[in-house]
């Protein structure tokens, strides 16, 4: 061969031993995971790479399922780097389940995978639940809250459960009302009228059931209805029968109107019957009732539905002596809830709206009730009183707010709740 032609032929022959010894991309391989801080829902998982093909990654993570040899069809976690080491989260698990996971890589020559690893999930635990308040109770139906803190790893079912026991569970009545954490309402149906329950709220997982605390929930006896077409819950306390609600009418029984003030000046100078809303609020008309001087109560036209009337010193009296004595009464009055000390046993569900003085100005709302009597104290009428605070059901005269003594013809101006009674 001639020298020219050997020239011609070595750089080409090199050329073509260097092109042979380079070696040919692959798919990466990946290193055994190691699993780690398992939990009921969650597991992380450390990740190496063994050999990433001979180019650049473009996405590791780690896939998992139920079955052998998960896939990046499944569940997955995905970064888009091109990483050595790296450490993913699982998420989403199901409590108390064996899983298969292996690590992955990406490169331009498809997708490579690690072997095997498997763990189980650690079994769930019981839901965090608690009972609220019951509260649109009638003769048959009533409603309770309650509030899933934790589902215990696991999806809960959540609802209340009720009976005439001081326990109930969810073999007695239940009412269910869906799942997952957070407050919610269910519905207490079937119920005998004038008939004392115990309702709490519950949360069942696989891990088992746990309750809230059991609350009273005292059934209506009867409705009542005003002349504005108002509807009023009624509740027997003994022999009497008391509204369960305070009073919103807004016309005499004669169906003459009964003046709304809005005005502070206007309110502390009338001298006739005025109500109003607590700070002029619909709102606050629509929860607590309304406000009213004692000018209304002794109109000669009537107040409150037919048959039905405001009640003396001593028909609060009567009351008081059912339930206990005034030093325990309000402990059963008042409405369940909000951190209220109470246990509304007697239906009578007392909720704190407040009150308007004689010049005008509204103060004490969700601190305590006053409610009107029609009987004259020394110097005004005596007003009946519970506090948000304390377990009593006191009374005072009108003419003294606060320790101050005021004149007759102001604290019949003041602005107080009322309830009737039947009779």
């Amino acid at each position: 061969m001639s020298k020219k032609v050997m020239q011609t032929l070595l750089p080409l022959l090199a050329a073509m031993l260097l092109t042979g010894c380079e070696k040919k991309p692959t798919t990466p391989s990946m290193d055994a995971v190691v699993v780690k801080q398992i939990a009921q829902n969650t597991a992380q998982c450390d990740c190496g790479v063994k050999d990433d093909g001979g180019v650049d990654l473009s996405t590791v993570g780690v896939c998992w399922s139920t079955s052998p040899k998960p896939t990046v069809a499944g569940s997955k976690t995905e970064r888009f780097e091109n990483l050595r080491t790296f450490t993913a989260s699982l998420t989403g698990l199901t409590a108390n389940t064996t899983y298969y996971a292996r690590a992955y890589a990406t490169n331009s020559e498809g997708t490579g995978y690690g072997p095997d690893a498997t763990f189980t999930t650690l079994a769930a635990m019981l839901p965090n639940v608690s009972s609220s308040y019951p509260h649109h109770v009638t003769t048959t139906t009533a409603q309770l809250d309650g509030e899933v803190f934790n589902e215990g790893g696991a999806p809960a079912t959540r609802g209340v459960c009720w009976s005439t026991s001081a326990t109930p569970t969810i073999a007695d009545s239940h009412s269910e009302a869906g799942t997952g954490v957070g407050v919610f309402t269910a519905d207490l149906t079937g119920l005998t009228a004038n008939t004392t329950y115990y309702a709490r709220a519950y949360a069942t997982n696989e891990g088992g059931t746990r309750y809230g605390d059991a609350l009273i929930v005292k059934t209506m006896y009867g409705t009542v209805t005003d002349i504005d077409g108002n509807v009023y819950q009624t509740v027997l306390i003994g022999t009497q029968e008391w509204m369960a609600e305070n009073l919103k009418v807004t016309h005499y029984r004669t169906g003459d109107p009964i003046a709304n003030i809005t005005n502070n000046t206007l309110w502390s100078s009338t001298s006739s019957g005025a109500w109003c809303s607590y700070n002029n609020d619909p709102a606050n008309a629509t929860k607590y009732g309304l406000l009213y001087n004692h000018l209304t109560v002794t109109d000669s036209k009537g107040l409150g539905p037919a048959g039905w009337h405001v009640p003396s010193d001593a028909e609060w009296t009567t009351l008081a002596s059912y339930l206990g004595g005034a030093d325990i009464a309000g402990y059963k009055m008042k409405r369940v809830g909000q951190g209220i000390d109470a246990d509304n046993s007697c239906g009578f569900t007392a909720l704190f709206g407040g009150r308007r003085d004689f010049k005008g100005g509204f103060d004490d709302i969700n601190r305590l009730i006053d409610i009107w009597s029609t009987t004259p104290a020394s110097g005004g009428y005596y007003v009946w009183q519970l506090n948000v605070n304390g377990n009593g059901f006191s009374k005072y005269d009108a003419s003294i707010k606060m320790g101050i003594s005021i004149k007759y013809d102001a604290s019949i101006k003041m602005g107080i709740s009322i309830r009737c009674v039947k009779g």
